[in-house]
């Protein structure tokens, strides 16, 4: 081959060399838009939300240590589960599909939590957030349309009180759409073993396509405790906001566990903190923290009868099984 010919070819490789070298250039360029900033955050996210997950195994009793007659609770499902060894030492109709209801914003908070860089740093609450929620009657932590807040006080207030509009805040400042928001919802229940959930949104509000098991919400709580600020927030009883301009003394709100539950107290502990949901489709349902001679045990029920108004017979379900062991 003579030189020209060796010229040419060197050329051609040369040329083919910086082909993705620029493709790389001009993505790079593109997420310096604001378009592409925040597709850079994104995909940030994904990563985060998606690195050293491992999946949360439950393990069945070898003994019934837990003497509890199921067949006389309320809720047609139920778990009672062993935080330290992820043991299940109760269980009645635990995998069989339900609806979560609010207990749907533990997986939006845990998801907010690992994708939050400052959770002191102010988040906007579109007004658009606002009209669809109050059509859909949902529940309200109390804040105002175009109200700046804290994220942290958007986490009190999305478990706290089970404000709709904390959710979906929290959902546009990670992921810039809620249905963005729920791709990482749903990859993370999957990383978690959680084989039988789906998620549509970040309330709970009412969705065919948006359900799990008692099992599969006992698996997601088993890992969200881990977490020390998620922890604090779901053992917190009353809590009030940051000021804000629209709210000069913040916002103040409580637990929605804590205003139906007059006694705390079970043999050798005492009920630390919880989720309530309920839509009727869902019924009663409830994630509970009990801590009993220094260990800690969940219990999920779901599916209760009754409603807001009515005797909390969800409430009642979990202070029967913390007080049967």
């Amino acid at each position: 081959m003579n030189r020209f010919h060796k010229h040419k070819q060197y050329k051609r490789k040369k040329r083919w060399f910086w082909i993705p070298i620029l493709l790389i250039a001009a993505l790079i360029a593109g997420d310096c838009s604001p378009l592409g900033g925040h597709l850079l955050m994104q995909r940030a996210s994904i990563i985060r939300a998606s690195a050293g997950v491992e999946p949360v195994v439950l393990k069945q009793a070898s003994s019934k240590s837990v003497k509890i007659n199921a067949s006389a609770l309320n809720s047609p499902h139920a778990i009672l589960v062993n935080v330290s060894n992820q043991t299940i030492l109760m269980q009645k109709n635990s995998e069989d599909k339900i609806y979560p209801a609010s207990m749907t914003k533990m997986m939006t908070a845990i998801v907010a939590l690992e994708n939050l860089p400052n959770l002191h740093e102010k988040v906007t609450l579109s007004p658009a957030i606002f009209s669809p929620l109050q059509k859909q009657d949902a529940s309200m932590a109390g804040f105002s349309p175009n109200e700046q807040v804290r994220a942290v006080d958007l986490l009190y207030g999305a478990l706290l009180p089970s404000g709709a509009e904390c959710c979906l805040g929290l959902a546009q400042r990670v992921a810039g759409t809620e249905s963005d928001f729920v791709k990482l919802m749903n990859r993370k229940a999957t990383q978690l073993g959680m084989k039988h959930t789906h998620f549509a949104n970040t309330t709970g509000l009412q969705n065919p396509n948006h359900y799990t098991t008692v099992k599969d919400l006992s698996i997601l709580l088993c890992y969200a405790l881990r977490n020390s600020t998620f922890r604090q927030i779901f053992t917190t009883a009353h809590y009030t906001s940051a000021a804000t301009s629209e709210h000069p003394e913040g916002v103040s709100f409580s637990s929605t566990l804590f205003q139906s539950l007059p006694d705390a107290t079970v043999p050798g502990g005492k009920i630390l903190g919880g989720k309530t949901g309920f839509t009727d489709e869902a019924g009663l349902c409830l994630a509970s923290l009990a801590e009993k001679d220094g260990k800690d045990y969940i219990c999920v029920t779901a599916g209760a009868k009754g409603t807001h108004s009515t005797s909390p017979s969800h409430i009642k379900d979990a202070c029967t099984v913390f007080k049967s062991f």
